[in-house]
């Protein structure tokens, strides 16, 4: 199978794999981390390399580093936790974000609106780019506003945002204390993440989106950052993620990122130009083709791209027949199929939004891939195009 779906997860890199393995097969590392004796203690150790690993290639200290279960967990955790301590030091609690925010955050915020917190959507253009100013006016109009919540990078788009910018002109622009987070799930691994330099109070990342495990994701948060923990039972992760650490996840998670902090100029060096070769035989061979999001600002390795006359659905599984994994953006509910969701957020024809392909590079994928997908992808668009319902005629 050919993978052009790297936004949804990545494949464990088999260096992970070995060290995962290693560690398994060691009776000495099987401990309980919270426990005093030697076993436990190694494990502990284990734990707190990872920790240091991750901090590092993340521009953060080891000490703001939160484990979880993945990015989901820490999106929630941000979120939740944040505006449920805000709310109860009777400090200002709302939440500020986008429309095309992760299902994540935009769940989160779902969760607080239920329970009182007011909520904001702040405007994207057409391109799903997030305007500073806009941001900034929108804090300043809503007094009972308090937390922001702005990805590194669109998980469908593939657009990059400017953090440090964004973070900066929400500290000179609001005379008041404004906790700001960003979703880097989809961001780390593939452009360069640094808390310390963003400025920010929160970012959350996954481990399985740079080929490591599943099951596993951090929280990178201030130090003393107040947060009520989601759960109860447990003082592990110093009370604010209780629960005994998944050790082999944790330790796969930072062997991953160790390799993402000496390997990701090698990286990008790789997928940047695939990408460009999609693009242009893309356009080749369906001069129709609508690309969508920010042209400049790219995470370098995502094409977002709708195909007129096509159903997003029948276009994966033909290509999933030629032994090519790709993505729709789009969800299936109840039969029913709804068109990407950040497409229609974004003001687009449900038709366009529904006839979406995401294409997603990674690491691995090579020059003679691309050309795979290019050279079957007219034949595929012509038998979708056939079979697509005529307008005005019977389905």
């Amino acid at each position: 199978m050919i993978d052009f779906d790297h936004n949804a997860t990545t494949p464990l890199d088999p260096r992970v794999r070995g060290a995962m393995i290693e560690l398994l097969g060691d009776p000495a590392l099987d401990g309980n981390p919270s426990s005093v004796h030697g076993r436990g203690r190694a494990a502990r150790a284990v734990v707190e390399q990872a920790r240091r690993e991750l901090a590092g290639a993340v521009g953060a200290e080891p000490l703001q580093v939160t484990f979880t279960s993945g990015g989901t967990e820490a999106d929630a955790l941000a979120l939740l936790g944040t505006c449920r301590a805000l709310r109860r030091a009777g400090r200002a609690h709302g939440l500020l974000s986008t429309v095309i925010e992760h299902p994540a955050v935009l769940g989160a915020g779902e969760r607080l609106e239920s329970e009182g917190t007011s909520r904001v959507f702040v405007a994207v253009d057409r391109c799903g780019r997030v305007d500073p100013a806009r941001v900034v006016e929108a804090l300043v109009a809503a007094p009972e506003l308090g937390v922001v919540s702005i990805a590194a990078a669109n998980h469908e788009l593939g657009n990059r945002c400017d953090i440090a910018g964004l973070v900066a002109a929400i500290r000179a622009g609001v005379d008041r204390p404004i906790v700001i987070h960003s979703d880097a799930v989809q961001a780390f691994g593939k452009i360069a993440v640094d808390f310390s330099a963003w400025d920010l109070d929160l970012m959350s990342v996954s481990s399985h989106k740079i080929h490591g495990p599943k099951g596993v994701g951090a929280l990178i948060h201030r130090q003393h950052h107040e947060l009520d923990s989601l759960w109860i039972g447990g003082s592990q992760e110093r009370g604010r993620r209780v629960g005994t650490e998944a050790v082999p996840a944790i330790h796969g998670f930072g062997v991953a990122a160790g390799l993402v902090a000496r390997e990701l100029d090698q990286r990008r060096a790789s997928f940047v130009p695939l990408r460009e070769q999609l693009l242009i035989g893309l356009r080749e061979r369906v001069p129709d083709v609508v690309i969508h999001g920010d042209p400049e600002h790219t995470l370098g390795n995502t094409v977002l791209a709708s195909i007129p006359g096509c159903s997003g659905e029948l276009l994966l599984i033909n290509f999933d027949l030629e032994g090519i994994a790709v993505s729709t953006g789009s969800a299936c509910n109840s039969g029913k199929l709804a068109g990407s969701k950040v497409l229609l957020a974004l003001g687009a024809d449900p038709a366009l939004a529904a006839s979406a392909l995401r294409l997603s590079l990674g690491k691995d994928s090579s020059a003679a891939q691309v050309t795979a997908l290019l050279d079957c992808l007219p034949s595929i668009v012509e038998r979708v195009r056939a079979h697509a319902p005529k307008r005005g005629g019977a389905n």
